[in-house]
């Protein structure tokens, strides 16, 4: 057994030495070209394959906020070539030097990325914040309870991604310290930010145990961990299990527009094929390529097409082993997994962006304002910079109610009517005759402590 196990290990080591060799001797190649077409930039991508390398070159295009309007992927066998026609957000050419010189970088001979995800959930650390990771059933008011336990613990909230899908909600959360502005290092205070959350997420019963999150300690993040991890939170979470079509085939009981995602197999070319046709959003080939990468499958070929409002995605997809899709079990997992990875960063409800300097407590006021007008967050991704709060919040009628346009405009009033403006959705708020300019809550204000009068039940 040990010889075998040496045997194995020396394979493996060769395997990546020549895998190392065949990138020297063939650099990745990347042109960039802005001539050949009319409306959009063409990046083409040569490289030597390996597992996982679409994803990378997908995640490196989205973090720039780019659009991808058509795909053309080639990877089967040794070599990977792709060709993607793409415009910034305003839907022009991409011009900017330093972004080109990016992705020539990035995606170049000088890049030396590896994608490795990880699979952890719990509390990571690292030198300017502490990482929280946190999953759950979905309920009213969570997210303001959460972010009061943090803010009692002197806890800062600097950015965070909150997803909710199908009864479910995962978090990523990036806290620092209240006294020192740097990440929370004493074992026993990690410990009790671990307890007491996972108290809040089991709604204080202590027989949910299966709600409580792990704790893992880490050195590192990588800059793209929050949507990689939020999707593995919540596919360990098995939030695709709960996709039942109750409306007919084109809602869901939520009344959510359901992706079409069909698998079939080509026998005589041991390839199965994916086909998607849902409306196009931003990120929605990252988070398809993670969701197929994730589940340790490759993709030999692919189209993509999304010049128009709705987006079609063609997969020719193998298991690592080389395989295809063996059974219908399988097959069915692969489309609950797919519709659930498209619906996950959906955004419904109304859009509330929030900008102000940043304080302890202010995500927790601030939230705990939408609880008392009867709004739940469906969405939210908090971020922090240079002393300023950009927050941008999903917010539903807790009731299932259309959002009123005059608990807006109360809620408004309250936090400041230039502080949290109204940014998309049916309800139209029409600002307020009187003004406010900081509003009451961010001049003498003072959160409410939970440890007062308890954890508030929903």
């Amino acid at each position: 057994l040990l010889f075998s196990d040496v045997c194995l290990s020396y394979s493996y080591h060769m395997d990546d030495e020549i895998a190392k060799f065949i990138r020297r001797v063939n650099p990745p190649r990347v042109v960039i070209d802005n001539e050949v077409c009319k409306n959009v930039t063409v990046i083409k991508v040569d490289s030597a394959n390996k597992h996982g390398i679409l994803l990378e070159v997908v995640q490196v295009l989205t973090d720039l906020n780019l659009t991808i309007k058509k795909a053309y992927i080639s990877s089967d066998g040794g070599w990977f070539m792709d060709v993607f026609n793409v415009t910034d957000q305003d839907g022009n050419k991409v011009t900017d030097e330093i972004v080109l010189g990016y992705i020539r970088k990035s995606l170049g001979p000088d890049d030396s990325s590896c994608y490795s995800p990880r699979s952890t959930i719990g509390v990571k650390q690292s030198v300017d914040f502490t990482v929280v990771e946190l999953t759950g059933t979905d309920r009213p008011g969570l997210l303001s309870e959460l972010c009061a336990v943090l803010t009692d613990l002197q806890c800062n909230v600097v950015n965070a991604e909150i997803w909710t899908h199908r009864a479910k909600a995962a978090a990523v959360l990036q806290v620092t310290d209240e006294e020192t502005c740097s990440a929370v290092t004493d074992p026993e205070r990690l410990s009790q930010i671990r307890k007491l959350l996972g108290y809040v997420l089991t709604g204080g019963s202590r027989s949910r145990r299966s709600c409580e999150p792990k704790t893992t300690v880490s050195s590192s993040l990588d800059e793209t961990y929050a949507d990689r991890k939020l999707h593995q939170l919540m596919f360990a979470d098995r939030d695709y299990d709960e996709w039942e079509n109750n409306v007919g085939d084109d809602e869901d009981k939520s009344g959510r527009v359901v992706p079409d995602v069909d698998v079939s197999n080509l026998h005589d070319l041991d390839y199965s094929v994916v086909m998607i046709r849902c409306k196009d959003r931003p990120k929605l080939l990252f988070d398809t390529v993670f969701t197929l990468t994730d589940m340790k499958y490759v993709v030999s070929h692919a189209s993509i097409d999304a010049e128009g409002p709705e987006a079609y995605q063609e997969y020719y997809i193998r298991h690592t082993d080389g395989s295809p899709v063996k059974s219908e079990a399988e097959r069915q997992r692969v489309i609950k997994c797919l519709k659930a990875a498209i619906q996950r960063r959906v955004s419904e409800g109304l859009k509330l962006e929030l900008c102000t300097s940043d304080r302890v407590g202010l995500l927790s006021d601030v939230t705990r304002i939408f609880r008392e007008n009867s709004l739940t967050v469906t969405r939210a991704e908090v971020k922090t910079k240079g002393g300023k709060a950009l927050n941008t919040f999903y917010v539903k009628d807790a009731s299932g109610y259309q959002v009123d346009a005059k608990t807006i405009d109360a809620i408004r009033q309250v936090i400041g009517q230039t502080i949290l403006q109204v940014k998309g959705g049916n309800t139209e708020v029409k600002p307020s005759s009187q003004e406010s300019q900081t509003g009451f809550l961010f001049g003498v204000f003072k959160s409410r402590s939970f440890v007062n009068f308890g954890l508030i039940r929903s």
